[in-house]
């Protein structure tokens, strides 16, 4: 009978267009709880929303395919549940729940998840590469059971790699090898925040190519010295210096399909109401896609 019911929701599913899709970001509404947060995000005309994956889970699996089904958006990216830059215990205690996330991932039709790289460390790189370099190469091993890739996200300001002793990978062109290097089901996430802090260019882009670019994050960023940045100090897109231009092109031109999730950290005023700024995060974003020729779907 759970087969019968899944294969009546799949059928239910609609077939996704190609092309890129807004997809709500839980940095824009703060506290929405799962799934008015996906509900939310299909209200206002996303075409997708980031999914809370223990939130997800302890719904279910069919209910969460209906909701999807229902609402018409599609699943834009989940968190990795393994603490992968930390102490091995925590690698070791969160791995065994990793295929089980996986195959749940892969079920409701969002085979990626994405996790952030430490960009340093209190270990010398060369000894942290390869601890980190084993870790997500067990990892990769697993979501390949199911299909589904891993996008790394790279953090560039200043302030960022040069809080601990030793800097880790924090370049878009490092990153991507190294990540190559892990998996062939690992990549980038890449913000547009972080793919100008750390200097990286629409060529870094078309050099990752497509199957190297699993998430993107959009923000925009005011014009300050390396050492003032701060990540909690970002902009609406289209607010502040960075090229979004080129950095859409560059997206369409390797022919990314996924999702693009605002995510504006520390940009949202408290007593904006959620709903304001999800649509304002929408609407910011829309403006810079089209004005980069850039046709998102919905």
């Amino acid at each position: 009978m759970a087969a019968a019911g899944a294969a009546a929701t799949a059928a239910r599913t609609p077939a996704a267009a190609p092309g890129m899709f807004v997809s709500l970001n839980s940095s824009l509404t703060r506290k929405t709880a799962w799934p008015e947060f996906a509900r939310l995000a299909a209200r206002l005309g996303y075409g997708g929303a980031d999914v809370n994956l223990a939130a997800a889970r302890k719904e279910g699996l069919e209910a969460t395919r209906a909701l999807f089904a229902e609402l018409n958006i599609r699943p834009g990216i989940v968190g990795l549940p393994v603490a992968f830059g930390r102490d091995d215990e925590a690698f070791q205690a969160g791995l065994p729940q990793l295929d089980e996330a996986a195959r749940f991932a892969a079920a409701i039709g969002c085979p990626r998840m994405m996790a952030v790289l430490p960009p340093a460390s209190q270990t010398p790189k060369a000894e942290f590469r390869k601890i980190l370099r084993d870790r997500l190469a067990a990892i990769s091993e697993i979501l390949l059971r199911s299909k589904v890739r891993l996008g790394l996200e790279f953090l560039g300001p200043l302030h960022m790699r040069t809080r601990l002793p030793h800097e880790f990978i924090w370049r878009m062109g490092e990153l991507a090898e190294f990540a190559a290097e892990c998996g062939p089901n690992m990549g980038l996430t890449l913000d547009a925040w972080h793919w100008h802090h750390a200097g990286a260019t629409a060529r870094d882009i078309v050099a990752a190519g497509k199957s190297r670019i699993v998430h993107v994050h959009v923000s925009d960023a005011a014009k300050l010295p390396p050492e003032e940045v701060r990540d909690n100090q970002r902009l609406m897109p289209g607010e502040g210096v960075i090229d979004l231009a080129a950095f859409f092109q560059a997206l369409q031109k390797i022919g990314y399909e996924d999702a693009v999730s605002p995510e504006p950290l520390g940009r949202i005023p408290p007593e904006m109401p959620p709903e304001d700024a999800a649509r304002l995060g929408l609407e910011t974003t829309l403006a810079v896609m089209r004005k980069a020729g850039v046709a998102p779907v919905p």
